[in-house]
């Protein structure tokens, strides 16, 4: 296929996800044969932290803004056999309207925040998606499966929504022989609705055990943060470094924003990264989280600090070992970012209904 994506960024991770889940996809996507043109808006913040400024296995173009995507880029976006617009994308209602009228070919919106989204939505924020733009786009790819992709064609009339979870690459992310720096660590970009969770399931436990060695990196933490002295920050870790992060851990965290609890059914890449490194993973819960790990044998669940001290001070090692192992076993079976592109392929052959009347996908 000839692919058009128009995303947040590809090449720069700084302060988003958005930028791993697009290098895994396009990569496995171009090995499969397909051709992709990436297409991201040029905005300072990501411009002075391009950590991939030319992605080897597609072709990224810049642009300035909307004015400038629609001179030079409607000719690909009309001959494209598939376009694919990101959430969070600047002007996203305005490039939504502008590519379902454009393309010729089939189009998808990629939810890559799917709970947030719709919670934007139910109070009027269409910031980068209005609910009259849903029924345009042919397929709604969402981060979060589950009831909600049922909400999605249902009350918000998209002819075809599929889940398509994060992934990680298995090239970049296994174990290493190394002795843990660190008893737990946690990686993610600051959110109000996470870091209560954050408090109680790291911070609170570093205070508690002062013998014990803990570690946050992640980018937009308020600056009068009170973090115990045993609790290490990182500003950034750009994903090359993310490997030897988490295998610096003996444990690691997941903790999820306060709308993907609520969805349930949204895993994060960070969640996969951990368990291909083979580092077991404490992590709230969800629902959906036992449908992608087995919990207590390959995922451990932490509602309070005191859960999470238990499993710090009391597991013993061959368990905490094979709780790793048993998590990389599963996500190298069904995670990968191969699957996903495998995923995405399947989802362009299904019919979709537009109208009450089915219509064919994209034909190989």
């Amino acid at each position: 296929m000839n692919i058009v994506i128009l995303g947040l960024s590809i090449t720069s991770s700084w302060g988003n996800g958005h930028a791993t889940t697009y290098r895994g996809l396009v990569r496995e996507l171009a090995a499969r044969g397909h051709d992709v043109l990436f297409l991201e808006r040029d905005v300072p913040w990501y411009a002075a932290n391009r950590d991939l400024p030319e992605p080897p296995y597609c072709t990224t173009r810049l642009y300035r803004g909307l004015a400038q995507l629609k001179h030079r880029y409607a000719r690909h976006v009309r001959d494209a056999d598939l376009v694919i617009v990101g959430s969070y994308v600047p002007e996203g209602v305005a490039v939504g309207e502008w590519v379902t009228e454009t393309a010729e070919g089939m189009t998808a919106f990629y939810d890559i925040d799917t709970p947030v989204t719709l919670a934007k939505l139910a109070r009027g924020d269409f910031e980068y998606l209005s609910p009259h733009l849903i029924p345009r786009y042919d397929l709604y790819l969402s981060f979060t499966g589950g009831p909600t992709l049922r909400r999605i064609e249902k009350k918000y009339k998209s002819p075809m929504a599929r889940a398509l979870y994060c992934s990680f690459d298995p090239e970049h992310y296994f174990p290493e022989r190394r002795r843990p720096r660190w008893d737990l660590g946690y990686l993610g970009t600051y959110s109000d609705d996470r870091q209560p969770a954050v408090d109680e399931l790291l911070v609170e436990p570093a205070r508690k055990w002062k013998d014990g060695h803990f570690v946050v990196a992640g980018p937009q933490y308020p600056a009068d943060i009170a973090w115990p002295k045993n609790v290490r920050r990182i500003e950034h870790l750009a994903p090359r470094e993310h490997r030897a992060f988490y295998n610096a851990q003996r444990f690691a965290l997941n903790v999820t924003r306060a709308e993907m609890i609520r969805a349930g059914w949204s895993p994060s890449v960070r969640l996969f990264e951990a368990a291909a490194c083979g580092v077991p993973i404490i992590s709230d819960w969800w629902d959906g989280l036992d449908s992608l790990f087995e919990p207590e044998r390959e995922i451990l669940i932490a509602e309070t600090s005191s859960d999470v001290m238990r499993y710090l001070r009391k597991l013993d090692e061959r368990e905490r070992r094979a709780i790793g192992a048993r998590a990389r076993e599963r996500v190298l079976h069904e995670h990968t970012a191969a699957h996903r592109a495998r995923e995405l392929e399947s989802y362009t052959q299904q019919p979709v209904r537009c109208n009450g009347l089915a219509s064919h996908g994209i034909t190989a």
